[in-house]
């Protein structure tokens, strides 16, 4: 089978397409920096030179294939200028819902984010919460926009699912969708030195391995217009340090960092930004999302797609080994 795939150079998607190709599928992959593409190399994947941006390199690459993983977006911190999230997530997934519609590809798994959801407060968050909050961040705010636009489609005739990951982390390219992982090499380190507030803070961890499978089985299962939530396991950050300290037997200084602190140092980021254009590395945004928890169900994917997890442990473990091995 031909199958599209989109963000194949990120941390997802390089898994994603390694193991498609790896099953025997031919992906039409696109890339906008060559090198990206260096270690992502096997003989069943083609790939394109286009961006989301590009409908004649798209389309391009999209000829004859039969299904369409969206998982490309732009997913960093902070944004260049105003409009860059709407601009690379909504428009960018607006073109790939258009050509796929004219090339007659009608199955696609688009992948979101489980922050559209908001925080948890009596109860866990599952498909069918609605966020209580404004979203922190413009990324989350993109994502929905797109959610939203995609029930339009699916009248169309596409069958798009949704899956909406969490926190993923585990071996794989260091960018920022894998800041877990980046954090636990830092730590490892000795370089991380601090845990957000008082380190009770709820969070969903999942490993990728997880995510990928979550993404293959919404395609084969999924139904229409449906989210479904790809988590794992829901701990918190001292829980979560206490696990890498279990399995590395390294144990640094974490200092509980007051949230009043990380905020008046993210709103400082933000000011060497407007002055000398230094790209933050977090955002108030970011540090107000500590204040809540996160407790999330992944149980739909589990009933309804045959969803499994990997729990923290074995996961952290498996991650762990990769980086001792690099």
């Amino acid at each position: 089978m031909r199958i599209f795939v989109t963000g194949a150079t990120g941390f997802i998607g390089s898994h994603l397409v390694m193991r498609l190709a790896s099953e025997g599928n031919l992906i039409h992959a696109i890339y906008r920096t060559l090198s990206k593409t260096n270690e992502i190399a096997h003989e069943n994947i083609k790939w394109f030179c286009a961006d989301l941006m590009d409908l004649e390199g798209l389309e391009k690459a999209m000829q004859g294939c039969e299904q369409v993983y969206h998982i490309a977006a732009l997913a960093t911190v902070w944004e260049n200028e105003p409009g860059d999230f709407r601009k690379h997530n909504v428009q960018g997934t607006v073109n790939i819902l258009t050509l796929a519609r004219k090339l007659g590809i009608k199955s696609i798994v688009f992948t979101s984010t489980a922050g559209v959801f908001g925080p948890s407060f009596n109860k866990e968050i599952t498909e069918e919460s609605i966020s209580k909050l404004k979203y922190f961040t413009n990324y989350e705010s993109s994502k929905a926009e797109c959610e939203k636009l995609i029930t339009s489609w699916v009248v169309k005739g596409l069958r798009i699912v949704i899956v909406n990951p969490t926190r993923v982390y585990g071996p794989g390219i260091l960018n920022e969708s894998n800041s877990v992982t980046k954090m636990v090499i830092k730590y490892l380190n000795g370089k991380w030195y601090f845990i957000p507030g008082n380190g009770k803070s709820i969070g969903n961890y999942v490993y990728v391995d997880d995510v990928v499978n979550g993404h293959i089985l919404a395609m084969k299962k999924g139904k229409a217009g449906e989210r479904y939530i790809l988590g794992g396991e829901n701990v918190s950050y001292n829980y979560f340090f206490d696990t890498i300290i279990q399995i590395s037997n390294k144990r640094f200084p974490l200092f509980r960092l007051p949230l009043f602190l990380m905020l008046g140092f993210a709103n400082f980021l933000i000011l060497l930004n407007n002055i000398f254009r230094i790209k933050p590395v977090i955002t108030p945004a970011h540090i107000r999302k500590f204040n809540y928890n996160w407790i999330i169900s992944s149980q739909k994917s589990k009933n309804e797609l045959g969803y499994t997890i990997t729990n923290l442990y074995d996961g952290l473990l498996k991650t762990i080994k990769w980086i001792n091995q690099e």
